[in-house]
C-alpha cells in the first residue's frame, strides 16, 4: 500500500521521485544541445518535403586554442625584441656612443711670436688694435632681421636669435662668469638634456672634446688675471636657418677682446689685450623656443695670447704684458686611444696684437 500522502496508483512520472529519476544521469543541458552536430527538424519543418528527419549543423568556430594563442604571442614578442636590439644596439659598445645632442668642442690656444704688448691704459690699447671699431658689451651682438621659415614663424626665429644672444652675453660678458665664481647664468639657458654634460665638465674637467669648461664659456684663472676694463669689445654675427621641419639652427661667430692685468696689481700694472673667438652652433625645437632654452651642439674656440704648455680646457691663463710663451707644445695625442681628441695649438698673428 502507498503511504498516507501517495496517490492510489503511486507517484506519477514526471513528479519528484517518479520514473524520471532513473534517467537523471542522461539529461542534457542547453549548451550540450547547442553543440550537437545533428539537429532534428521541427514538426512544422517535417511537414514540408524534408525526407531526412535530421540535418547537419555547421561546425562552431571557436578560434585558436589558448595554447596556440600564447605561442603566437611569444613568437611575436621574440621577433619584436630581435628587431629592437638590432636597431638600438648595432654592434656598438656603450663607451662608443654619445648622447644625442651632446656638445662637441674644440679649444685652440694661440701663442704669441714674441713679448705680449702692453700699455698703462686699456683704452689706448683698444684704439691701436683691430678691435678699435668693435662694439662694447652686448651692443656688439646685434640681432639680425628675423624672417619666418617654412615651419617657424617670425616670432619663433626672433626667440631663437634672442636666446643665442643671451647665452653669448651670459657666457662671455658676465663678470662673475669670467672670474670663475659663477656658472648659473649660462647653465640656465641650456636644454635640460645637456645639464649632465655641463655639470660633469666643471666637476671633472678634461681636454677630451666633451668636458672642457672653456668650451661652454669664457673663464679666466682668477689667481693669475683680472679684468682691467669692464668695457669688453665685441664684434660678430648671428644667423638662423631651418634645418628640418622640427629644428631651427642658429650659428654665432663672435670675437671678444678683454683688457686684462695681473690679479691684485692695481692701476699701476700694465694692461694687455686678450682675444677669444667663439664659433657656436645652437639648435632649437618647439619646446626649446617655448621655454627660452637652447641646445649648444658645436663650440669652436680660439684664444690668445696663451702658452701651448698651459691647460686651456679648465681655465684660460692669458700671457700678460711683457711675457713670452714658455717652451713646449700642446699635450700629447694618443692615436691608439679611441674617443680622444687631437691636441691643437696655433700661432697668434702679429697683426692681431695691438701696436702701442
Amino acid at each position: 500500500m502507498g503511504g498516507p500522502g501517495d496517490p492510489p496508483e503511486g507517484t506519477p512520472e514526471g513528479a519528484p521521485g517518479g520514473g524520471e529519476d532513473e534517467y537523471r544521469s542522461v539529461v542534457f543541458d542547453e549548451s550540450f544541445v547547442r553543440a550537437a552536430r545533428l539537429q532534428e527538424y521541427s514538426a512544422q519543418e517535417r511537414m514540408a518535403d524534408h525526407a531526412p528527419a535530421v540535418r547537419r549543423r555547421p561546425p562552431l568556430h571557436r578560434g585558436l586554442s589558448r595554447q596556440a594563442l600564447i605561442l603566437v604571442m611569444l613568437i611575436a614578442v621574440a621577433f619584436g625584441t630581435a628587431i629592437y636590439m638590432g636597431v638600438r644596439h648595432p654592434y656598438g659598445t656603450p663607451q662608443s656612443r654619445e648622447p644625442v645632442g651632446s656638445l662637441r668642442m674644440t679649444v685652440i690656444p694661440l701663442v704669441p711670436q714674441g713679448k705680449v704688448p702692453g700699455a698703462s691704459d686699456a683704452e689706448y690699447l683698444y684704439e691701436h688694435s683691430p678691435a678699435a671699431q668693435f662694439g662694447v658689451g652686448a651692443e656688439g651682438i646685434p640681432l639680425p632681421a628675423s624672417r619666418r621659415t617654412g615651419h617657424f614663424s617670425e616670432s619663433q626665429v626672433l626667440t631663437a636669435l634672442t636666446t643665442a644672444k643671451d647665452y653669448l652675453v651670459s657666457s662671455s660678458l658676465d663678470p662673475e662668469v669670467l672670474d670663475g665664481s659663477q656658472i648659473r647664468p649660462a647653465r640656465r639657458l641650456l636644454n635640460p638634456d645637456q645639464l649632465d654634460q655641463f655639470d660633469q665638465s666643471f666637476e671633472h674637467p678634461a681636454a677630451d672634446g666633451r668636458h672642457a669648461p672653456t668650451g661652454w664659456l669664457v673663464r679666466f684663472d682668477p689667481a693669475r688675471v683680472e679684468l682691467a676694463d669692464p668695457k669688453i669689445r665685441v664684434q660678430g654675427s648671428l644667423q638662423a636657418v631651418e634645418t628640418d621641419s622640427a629644428t631651427l639652427e642658429v650659428s654665432a661667430d663672435h670675437t671678444f677682446v678683454y683688457a686684462v692685468r695681473p690679479t691684485g696689481s692695481g692701476d699701476k700694472a700694465r694692461v694687455s689685450l686678450f682675444t677669444v673667438r667663439r664659433e657656436l652652433t645652437f639648435r632649437f625645437d618647439q619646446d626649446d623656443l617655448r621655454l627660452h632654452q637652447a641646445r649648444l651642439v658645436v663650440s669652436s674656440v680660439q684664444a690668445g695670447p696663451l702658452s701651448c704648455a698651459e691647460d686651456s680646457a679648465r681655465q684660460l691663463r692669458p700671457l700678460l704684458a711683457g711675457q713670452i710663451a714658455t717652451a713646449g707644445g700642446p699635450a700629447g695625442t694618443d692615436p691608439y686611444a679611441t674617443g680622444s681628441t687631437t691636441s691643437l695649438c696655433g700661432t697668434l698673428a702679429a697683426e692681431a696684437q695691438p701696436k702701442p
